[in-house]
């Protein structure tokens, strides 16, 4: 990772964020994740975000809820230094801590129940869906070469308090899994919300909610519009982005 290869950039909160433009930056997806969470974060929750990247959903949460402490785990160690040299660079190190892990080993980096919420925003699609490089930091963020499904919500269900909840967004094709393996491991889906790109298409992102030893009880919200027309987001996409704005 060279020096020159980085940017910064301001995000609507005020807060700076370093990225590679040629690795994985953040798009649209941590963003409506980051505030469909912002929502279940009550005062002075403990809150991890799980494959955390450069550190966008962290530096999102920190002002738009009300969380005492975020952290963030991450496997890719130069994904870890620009999400630490970000949380350096706005002053947060007393509220945003950024830890190099591997989550299938997360009994070893965490105690059990230490979190209130967690959000992720994991690999999209099976490690086998077509030719991929495993040293790739774009691949390792799209495909589960470090990790699978399973193993986010195995991680999620050990680190969480009873009655904690993880929020999740992912693809449509994969809400049957998502469903399963909640259950499996003891988080109930509480909270469902399609991702639409146009009004009437069909959806290409799900966000999710699921509760600890929570009861049985599903709510779906309306779907989310994400453009009105090509270029233009939503009137609610532009709400949500006005959220952040500090």
């Amino acid at each position: 990772m060279t020096e020159e290869k980085i940017q910064e950039d301001t995000l609507l909160n005020g807060h700076k964020i370093l990225q590679n433009p040629q690795s994985f930056m953040f798009g649209i997806d941590a963003v409506l994740l980051a505030h469909f969470a912002s929502s279940f974060i009550r005062k002075k929750d403990c809150v991890m975000d799980l494959c955390c990247g450069n550190g966008i959903i962290p530096l999102l949460l920190d002002t738009a809820s009300t969380a005492k402490k975020i952290s963030g785990l991450e496997i890719q160690s130069a994904s870890v230094q620009l999400a630490a040299k970000s949380v350096e660079l706005n002053g947060l190190g007393d509220k945003i801590q950024i830890v190099e892990g591997d989550l299938k080993n997360v009994k070893k980096l965490f105690e059990q129940k230490s979190f209130s919420l967690i959000t992720c925003n994991p690999p999209y699609m099976p490690a086998d869906s077509g030719k991929i490089n495993p040293a790739d930091s774009k691949a390792i963020a799209r495909h589960e070469i470090f990790c699978t499904l399973e193993d986010v919500i195995k991680a999620a269900s050990y680190l969480l308090d009873d009655c904690g909840s993880i929020c999740m967004i992912h693809r449509p094709n994969r809400l049957s899994d998502l469903i399963y393996l909640c259950k499996k491991y003891k988080l109930e889906p509480k909270t469902l919300r399609m991702i639409l790109p146009f009004e009437n298409k069909s959806p290409t992102m799900v966000l999710l909610e699921a509760r600890k030893s929570a009861k049985a009880d599903l709510k779906v919200l309306e779907g989310l519009t994400v453009y009105k027309s090509k270029g233009q987001y939503s009137d609610e996409v532009q709400e949500i982005y006005r959220s952040f704005i500090k």
